[in-house]
């Protein structure tokens, strides 16, 4: 790699966000990568924004991504991909779930979902857009929708070079290694 390379990963609390960055963590650093990695966690135990911020390369001196500078933004929930796109890189991708996770504000009525979230990203970015959330609830358990995502990742970023079904099996608790494994497959080929 010539260059360092950096995701930010966002969703909303209980997503599996910060699971998956570790992952992803994990992985790299088999590889022989200096990784740095962030959290925001936010109100996510009450369903809040959720990000992580990996940075990886040959010396990578510090976590943060500022805006313009991410490689790629993973988005577990639509409109998080909005909130986060100033982060992207002009030639950056997004990877999105076509998910809706209703806030405190929608759900209370004090205001509507917004309408538009992957129009307006496809209209500056180059976008992949899956329902990780109806592949994972398909293959019997809905939980898994982040490990789909981090295999549409992998493919689009071209990372194969890695052997992430093991990083995977060790990264996840045991009894749901099979499932993640076969997640991380539903995903990869989704894109």
């Amino acid at each position: 790699m010539e260059q360092n390379k950096s995701a930010i990963l966002v969703g909303v609390g209980g997503q599996g966000t910060i699971l998956t960055a570790k992952v992803l963590v994990n992985g790299l650093m088999r590889a022989g990568y200096d990784v740095k990695m962030s959290e925001v966690h936010g109100m996510s135990q009450r369903g809040g924004s959720v990000s992580t911020q990996v940075h990886w390369g040959r010396k990578v001196y510090s976590p943060v991504i500022g805006k313009g500078a991410a490689d790629i933004v993973v988005a577990f929930e639509k409109m998080e991909a909005v909130r986060y796109a100033d982060y992207l890189k002009r030639d950056g991708i997004a990877v999105i779930n076509d998910f809706e996770i209703e806030s405190s504000t929608t759900a209370a009525g004090m205001c509507e979902y917004p309408k538009g979230c992957i129009e307006a990203m496809k209209s500056r970015f180059n976008c992949y857009t899956l329902n990780a959330a109806k592949i994972a609830e398909d293959m019997g358990n809905p939980k898994c929708m982040n490990i789909v995502l981090f295999g549409s990742m992998v493919k689009v970023l071209g990372m194969d070079d890695i052997e992430w079904e093991s990083v995977i099996a060790d990264t996840v608790p045991e009894k749901f290694r099979d499932m993640n494994v076969r997640a991380y497959r539903a995903g990869y080929g989704a894109v």
